[in-house]
């Protein structure tokens, strides 16, 4: 029988979990923190209810199925790189490059901070993309292609030239970022470096270059190689 509020305690117990009323933040949150801590393949609707302590079918309402919750990881990851974006000054930006370049570095960076911060949840930047035509993206993310499109437009470039930059501006910046987290090391046990990466599992003579440079390839290229990337980029349409 409901009570004076109008809500059976079945209801109340599928609006209410163990920290308290859901909502869509929070439940995306928890998605975010569970895929962190377990991977992509944890993620379901049963065990995110698991972890926020209500039933499944208490989340529909704020993710309508599994694409749409993978997108809302997306929408958290994006919504992370606007708070991160909204505080304080760039420490890196350069006195000597106008405002539109460094603009575009510290997107740059920060969206490399935000990924090596959740790592498992990076394959959904491309996956997702892939899957979700741009007018129906979560909002956090076309602000982002509005922040890059408009510092374009502050550099002069026309729309053609725009459109152009944007998508190698996206292609190295993820692409980056993707080869930045790709494992390398076969065996983190291991002491004698050759044998932790694994080298005696690659042929010699068929791979004789791939052997010699492992060692380079497993160091990260860090902040700074995207950086030096991405100038190379810019300086490709604006020489000098």
């Amino acid at each position: 029988m409901a009570n004076g509020s109008g809500a059976s305690p079945a209801r109340r117990a599928s609006d209410r979990g163990r920290y308290g009323r859901l909502n869509r933040e929070r439940v995306l949150a928890a998605a975010l923190e569970l895929v962190d801590r377990e991977g992509l393949s944890a993620l379901s609707m049963r065990r995110l209810g698991a972890e926020l302590g209500v039933e499944a079918m208490a989340l529909y309402r704020y993710a309508a199925s599994k694409d749409a919750l993978l997108d809302g990881l997306v929408e958290a990851l994006y919504l992370e790189l606007e708070e991160r974006l909204a505080t304080g000054e760039d420490p890196h930006a350069l006195a000597d490059a106008p405002a539109w370049r460094n603009g575009l570095h510290r997107i740059a960076r920060t969206t490399y901070d935000v990924c090596l911060a959740h790592p498992r949840a990076v394959p959904l930047l491309a996956t997702r993309m892939l899957a979700v035509p741009l007018a129906r993206r979560p909002s956090a993310v076309l602000l982002d292609h509005e922040r890059v499109l408009a510092l374009l437009k502050e550099a002069g470039f026309d729309e053609a030239t725009a459109s152009t930059v944007f998508r190698a501006f996206t292609a190295w910046l993820l692409g980056y970022v993707s080869v930045e987290l790709q494992p390398m090391v076969d065996n983190p046990e291991e002491p004698e470096p050759a044998f932790r990466l694994g080298l005696h599992r690659l042929p010699a003579q068929e791979l004789p270059t791939l052997r010699a440079t492992a060692a380079a390839l497993a160091e990260p290229g860090g902040p700074e190689a995207l950086a030096a990337g991405l100038d190379g980029l810019l300086d490709r349409f604006v020489p000098g």
